[in-house]
This record gives structure tokens, sequence and C-alpha cells, in this order.
């Protein structure tokens, strides 16, 4: 096992990978920005090193940094979170050749599944439905035009090297079309350094589903049933629950089974997600693979009672897993929301600044993931999540109403949050009833705003 592991991370995940490391007997490093300095996971780690300035190119992205400090402090490993090099393929290739350990899948793993059209294609080898769509890249206008006439419209035009909803873009005619392809495309550029593009049929209000799964390096791939994270704005997660309320144990099967087949077809080692839509006759088909641990992972871990963090730093040290797909049962139910200093009045935009007064809920079935206290100022330089509520109940209707009693119990000063926003939407009948799709968000959020606007 490992001796001594950097984390090249920040905020809540940060101090999820530190926790994961003490109870397994492993010294950890932090690494943080000049914005981060009196950060919790600076304080958490055994050593904290400064890597650069506030600018993520300047610190989290550096990967120069980021060795150099694993290097000085000797360390056997680095854990990339989720973010920034999390599933950059060349970082992974250079920890590898500086001698360190990289906790995640091979760079050629990495590289493949990152590549959304060659996952397509490595999705289709291993006999997992994909959304019908363009064969590769659409390269021009016309060819868009071309493939669009032939699956049909309406179409997505999505980012071959996307991710967290960026350079998507939805077309249900003609004349939609080169706007949404020139606006994906752009915004690719911009958000991957990588305009390539392709088509695939729009599906109208799926579910979206997803499989966490583990593999070691000895061929041992298990999965830890289904996430439902249908709760989205603006093909942005706020609200992850398992097991999903619309999935039936047939589907659960099907789902599994494909996922584990896609993670033996490209030799998946370590933790990663399959992203599945599906359809209203629970039709699923692959979205994308995840090849990191993701924000929402708690979720899984209430419901089966493992700790996925662990399992994929054993993974990464060469360890065979201990548990066989019979071992894990899904038990209960658990819901994540996302808390974001952010103002859903002003379009959510995000409200950097210094938490005054934090009150986090607590009682029978709730944890909290975050980095925040009361005094610490939240930096603008990075993502607004800043915790993450989860709750775990013998059933669904136990679940939603602890989350609601947490909420309600949540509170954060000094900064705009959408504590009161997610709580609107536990209240609604819909979520209550399990009827939400991807598209509830953008159908029902301006009628959820308004009892916040009066009350402003």
């Amino acid at each position: 096992m490992f001796q001594r592991i950097l984390i090249a991370n920040r905020g809540e995940i940060a101090v999820r990978i530190i926790r994961a490391c003490y109870e397994m007997g492993i010294e950890t490093v932090a690494v943080y920005s000049t914005a981060d300095e009196k950060a919790l996971h600076t304080q958490m780690a055994d050593t904290a090193i400064c890597i650069g300035g506030a600018p993520p190119r300047e610190s989290y992205l550096n990967a120069q940094a980021i060795l150099t400090a694993a290097s000085i402090s000797k360390c056997d490993a680095i854990h990339p979170g989720f973010g920034f090099l999390a599933e950059n393929a060349e970082f992974a290739e250079m920890t590898r050749a500086c001698g360190f350990t990289f906790i995640g899948p091979s760079p050629d793993v990495i590289r493949l599944m990152g590549d959304k059209a060659a996952a397509r294609q490595q999705a289709r080898l291993a006999g997992v439905p994909v959304i019908p769509g363009s064969e590769g890249i659409v390269n021009t206008i016309a060819d868009a035009q071309t493939q669009a006439e032939r699956l049909g419209f309406p179409v997505m035009i999505k980012a071959a090297a996307g991710g967290g909803g960026r350079g998507m873009r939805a077309a249900f005619d003609r004349d939609q079309l080169v706007s949404a392809y020139q606006a994906a495309r752009a915004e690719s550029r911009t958000a991957f350094s990588d305009d390539r593009v392709y088509l695939e049929k729009l599906l109208i209000d799926p579910r979206h589903i997803e499989i966490q799964l583990a593999a070691d390096q000895y061929g041992s791939i298990v999965h830890f049933g289904e996430r439902d994270c249908s709760l989205q704005r603006r093909n942005q997660k706020l609200l992850e629950e398992a097991p999903s309320p619309f999935v039936d144990q047939t589907l659960r099967d099907r789902l599994g089974v494909d996922a584990v087949r896609l993670a033996n077809q490209v030799g998946y080692e370590g933790v990663g997600t399959v992203e599945f839509l599906v359809d209203r006759d629970r039709k699923h088909y692959f979205m994308e693979m995840n090849t990191r641990i993701q924000v929402e992972h708690p979720v899984s871990e209430e419901t089966t009672g493992q700790d996925l963090i662990q399992i994929q730093i054993a993974c990464a040290a060469r360890q065979p897993m201990t548990i066989t797909q019979d071992d894990i049962k899904i038990r209960g139910h658990a819901i994540e929301c996302r808390i974001n200093a952010e103002d859903p009045l002003k379009n959510f935009r995000p409200g950097p600044g210094e938490v005054s007064f934090v009150h986090f809920p607590g009682g029978p079935g709730v944890r909290i993931d975050s980095a925040i206290f009361s005094g610490y100022k939240i930096p603008s330089d990075y993502d607004s999540l800043i915790a993450k509520l989860i709750v775990y109940g013998r059933d669904r209707d136990e679940a939603i109403r602890r989350m609601r009693r947490a909420l309600l119990e949540c509170h954060v000063s000094g900064v705009k949050t959408n504590i009161d926003f997610m709580l609107a939407v536990l209240r609604e009948p819909e979520f209550e009833s399990g009827d939400i799709d991807i598209g509830w968000m953008s159908r029902n959020g301006e009628r959820l705003l308004l009892p916040l606007a009066e009350e402003d």
C-alpha cells in the first residue's frame, strides 16, 4: 500500500480523499493556490505545499508544479480527484514517467474514453446500445446537415472532448442547426482547446442514469447499482439519488451488465462511471464514461456501505478487490443535494465572498461533504460548489423527508446559496412521485423561483 499520496485538487473532494487516506494509514500532501492558503484541505493534510497563483492554470492545472511538489514531498502516488487534471491523459503519462502512481485508469484508457466519438465506437464493439448518431466527427456544416437529415430532427451537437454539459447544443430544425453547430464548436474550443463535434439523435425528455463501477488489475469488475441524475439545469446536475425511482430490476440488471461489458472491452482499471440515457420505454443508450471519481459518488456509498475512494486507492496500489458482485447489496435510498454559492434569483450567478456563519445539519442518516467553515473566504476562481448534503433513508419517502429537514437546518450566511431553491424542488409533487426527467427543470425552474423572489 502507498505510504504518502499527493492530492492534486482542492475543496470538498480533497477533504474527502484526506479522510479516506487517514483511515487507511496513508499520509497526505495537499497542494494549494495562493487563494487557498487557509483552506480546510491544507489544514487537514499532513503536509501542504503552495504550487502557484489563484488562476487554475497557475496552480491546479500546472502539471509541472504538482509533480515537483510530489517529488520534494516523496509521495508514492497522486490522486487527481475530479475536475482539473483528473481526466487529462497527458498528466497521467507525466505522473507515471516521473515514477509516481496515477490513481486512475491508464493514460490510453483516459484518452480513449475522453473522446466521446471514440467512446461510442467502443460501446458498439462491446455490444452496448448507443444513441443513433454520426459516424465519427462532423467537420463541416454541410456534413452536419447531411447527418441531421439522415438521423431526423431534433439532433444534439456534442463536443468530442466534452464533459460537464459543455459543448452541447440542440437543433430542432435546419434553421437552428447552423447556429447550434457553430456555438457547440466555439464552446468546445474555449473549454477543451478542441472544436471537434459529432451529432446524436436527441431523445425527448429521457432519464440520466449512471452505473458506478470498480475494476482491479486482475480482471475483477463490479458495479454498485445505478444513480439517477436527471434533475439538471443546463446540463449541470443539481441532485442525485440512488437507486433510481424509475429503474426496475430488469433494467438495473441490463445497465449493470452493459457497464461491466464496456469496462472489460477497454481494459478499465480503477473507479469509473458509465452514463446512460433511458427513454420512456426503459430503453437505454450509452452516453459517456467518466474515468474518475464523481461528485455524486456518496449516494452509492450510502446505499452499498462501500468506501469508493478507498477501493479506488487500493486498486491503484495493485491490490485485488476483496468484494464480488454478490457482496454488493443495494439497501435503502440516498439523495445528494449540491449546495452552491450562487444566487438563483440572478440566473444562478456564482457569488464568492466570506462565509460569516455556517451551520450544517446532523442527526440520523445525514452526511455533509464540505470544505467551508465560518470565516472561510470563497475564492472567485473556482467552481461554486461549497457542500454536498447527503441523506440516507430506509426508503425513498424517508430520504425525501430527511432531506427536507436537513435543508431547513442548513444555514450559510455571508453569501447567497441555492439552499432554499433545492428545498422548493424537494417539495414538488412530481419530485416526490419520482416523475423527473432531464427536461423537468427547464420546464419548471422559473415557476420555482417565484416564491423565492417574493420572500427576498
